[in-house]
């Protein structure tokens, strides 16, 4: 029995939203494969994501940057986490390696934690990484330029490298250094449309819109019951925030996956990230997003949202006030695109077959 051992980041959703399609193309083709999920993710995501079977250890292999919000990096916090993260890098990886090795894995799928990476060469396990960025390129912009930084870069850097591919998932980050990547084109779970059944359960009026609220797994709450009441518009927005009003939906109350929910949606207000930029621009749902600043991963998924999807940019006082009647007019009348080829997961699906 073969054995995938996958590592998946936790800073936010899009991790799992890429990973989850491509190892159930691989499961469904190779019924024997015992797959390991070793991430920090919550269970209840991961449980809905993957429909093959897996066992899970809960681990944080990596943790991204630290966050103020979901739109904002805790830059200090973020450099001091990095500089403790890598002190003494070496028995660490040691010690990954150690770990990875009893549970005896014929492959490491990794998005994107590059420890897991580095463990996998000194244990000699051959190792794919996949992901639209990498943290090296993530943490370098926001580093200071001393040796220190430096070392930790050229850590990650290594890391990366050890791989024996980096597949690269549209639309991504360039990556010109790490020297071992292969594009593929976008990775995107599809939903059903199951509008009819939204509209029936919540009891729409003719012609209302549904507006999905969906920040990418980063806890940030909108202060939704002081916005203005939009006519037409109802919003579908996470249970945990508990706003009462009869324009407000809690999305998981209608008990359907995500990814239907977001393909019965007339638009989604967010912010930039892989996993629902994709599954957005894929399923041909128009997209709202705020600003994350600096973030260096944003003008890539941006301007591949302007080519292949429709959206358009609302500051961040409209996002905070809720003043987004205007924002919304403009962009439901902008002309839709051909949908974006979203075959990313089986061309990952393939290359990592010959690797198992």
């Amino acid at each position: 029995m073969k054995h995938l051992l996958v590592d998946i980041s936790a800073h936010g959703f899009g991790h799992v939203a890429q990973t989850a399609p491509v190892v159930n193309i691989v499961a469904h083709a190779n019924p024997d494969l015992r797959i390991t999920l070793r991430s920090a993710a919550p269970i209840a995501l991961l449980k809905q994501r993957f429909t093959c079977e897996f066992d899970h250890v809960p681990l944080a292999l990596d943790f991204g940057m630290a966050m103020v919000n979901a739109v904002e990096v805790d830059v200090p916090r973020s450099i001091a986490a990095y500089r403790e993260y890598h002190t003494d890098w070496q028995t660490k990886v040691a010690r990954a390696a150690e770990q990875m090795s009893t549970l005896q894995p014929d492959l490491l799928l990794a998005n994107v934690p590059y420890l897991s990476l580095a463990a996998a060469h000194a244990a000699q396990i051959p190792a794919v990484a996949m992901c639209c960025l990498n943290w090296a390129d993530i943490y370098r912009h926001y580093a200071p330029q001393d040796a220190e930084s430096r070392t930790i870069h050229g850590q990650m850097l290594t890391a990366y490298r050890s791989a024996q591919t980096f597949l690269k998932v549209q639309p991504t980050m360039p990556m010109p250094e790490l020297g071992n990547t292969q594009e593929i084109v976008p990775i995107a779970q599809l939903g059903c449309n199951r509008r009819e059944q939204i509209e029936v359960q919540c009891g729409l009026n003719a012609g209302e819109r549904l507006v999905l609220i969906a920040l990418g797994g980063i806890e940030f709450r909108l202060p939704m019951q002081h916005w203005p009441r939009l006519p037409g518009v109802r919003w579908l927005i996470p249970q945990a925030w508990h706003t009462q009003r009869e324009d407000m939906i809690a999305f998981e109350s209608l008990d359907m996956s995500f990814s239907d929910v977001l393909a019965s949606a007339d638009a989604v207000l967010t912010k930039p990230g892989y996993g629902t930029f994709a599954e957005a621009a894929c399923g041909g749902i128009p997209v709202l997003y705020v600003s994350r600043g600096e973030w260096p991963e944003q003008p890539y998924l941006v301007a591949w949202l302007q080519q292949h999807g429709v959206c358009r940019e609302v500051t961040n006082e409209q996002f905070m006030n809720g003043d987004l009647t205007e924002a919304l007019r403009l962009l439901w009348n902008q002309p839709k695109p051909q949908v974006p080829d979203a075959s990313g997961a089986a061309e990952a699906a393939a290359i990592i077959a010959k690797y198992l």
